[in-house]
């Protein structure tokens, strides 16, 4: 039997404001409408989220892993998928292909151009390096690159590239400016390799990446405290639920401090600390919590606390809550974990 309060739920438990999810999705869908979207469902692994995100015209994905374009095909969202990711081992894809899905995949070596081949994709993108020391190839190669493929008997259907190492930066005019530079890296290399669509950006980059055609936003649905530091406009709509398993008071110099059933089993800590509103969180380990603070809750008392890197949260926990205030009106499996 689902639980109807939040103060029912087993913790830790990933709890969603449902207004601020809502928000979030209606003001993004002001800013890039349709096709100008491409959500990356990465950030938060659930079709039925990804299902709200199409109901409001944004039917086109992008994925991180064979995984994700398998789930969404199953939840029948495979329209226009796009893995954003190099893969050696495409052979899962092509089936997929053959019952009517589209989906491309990006390349940017001859290796994973090969890979796409043979696992019976017929679509690809050319991932640029824009400046990001991760995947994509140098920019004057890439016509190179969409030769190959068009040889091969693949479509190109045009250039991705993704300056992540710009999300989140502080100054957002610097974060602009850089933005630029990458993207003329990217225009170049589309110049050389052809078609329609010129992808990338990200939530951090939403605004101002008017070069690209579709942008790859993920984490503006449900928020973190890293892109909420970054000055971006979408509110904290996930939080993480715990339970204080211990407590204790202020003796002498030593101040008071609680601890929390939350820890690096259940939080992405990459980008740092969480936030317990109030109070200064002091570390994380295994299952444990410890923060302090002048006014803390006590033993058995329920926490919310905000993570501060959404998409790795995420990925640790099974289902999400959906809840307004303390009342939980809906549970979402997280069904697109894995590999």
């Amino acid at each position: 039997m689902s639980a109807k309060y939040v103060a029912d739920l087993v913790t830790p438990a990933l709890l969603v404001d449902v207004d601020a999810f809502e928000a979030n999705l209606a003001d993004m869908a002001a800013a890039l409408p349709g096709p100008r979207l491409r959500p990356h469902v990465k950030a938060h692994k659930t079709t039925a989220l990804a299902a709200r995100q199409a109901a409001l015209g944004h039917t086109g994905f992008t994925c991180a892993t064979v995984r994700e374009v398998e789930g969404m095909v199953a939840a029948g969202l495979g329209q226009d998928l796009l893995l954003a990711n190099e893969v050696l081992d495409a052979s899962r894809l092509g089936p997929l292909v053959e019952s009517g899905a589209r989906i491309t995949v990006a390349v940017d070596s001859e290796q994973t151009l090969a890979a796409a081949v043979a696992g019976g994709v017929r679509e690809v993108l050319v991932d640029v390096n824009v400046g990001l020391p991760r995947c994509g190839i140098a920019p004057d190669r890439a016509g190179w690159l969409a030769d190959r493929a068009r040889a091969a008997g693949v479509e190109v259907r045009g250039v991705m590239g993704y300056e992540g190492h710009l999300m989140m930066l502080a100054d957002a005019a610097e974060r602009a400016r850089l933005t630029e530079e990458c993207m003329a890296r990217l225009l170049a290399a589309h110049a050389d390799v052809g078609g329609d669509v010129v992808s990338g950006g990200g939530t951090g980059t939403y605004a101002m990446n008017t070069w690209v055609t579709e942008v790859q936003a993920g984490s503006y649905a449900l928020m973190d405290t890293a892109y909420t530091a970054a000055g971006l406009p979408f509110r904290q709509a996930l939080t993480v639920l715990g339970t204080v398993v211990s407590a204790t008071a202020k003796a002498g110099d030593m101040p008071a401090w609680a601890v929390a059933d939350i820890g690096l089993k259940s939080l992405g800590m990459d980008h740092g600390n969480p936030t317990v509103p109030d109070a200064t969180v002091w570390f994380c380990s295994d299952e444990h919590l410890t923060f302090g603070g002048d006014a803390l809750p006590g033993v058995g008392d329920r926490v919310r606390v905000l993570p501060a890197h959404v998409d790795p949260t995420i990925a640790l926990h099974e289902r999400m809550h959906l809840v307004r205030g303390d009342e939980v009106l809906d549970t979402w499996e997280v069904d697109l974990r894995g590999w």
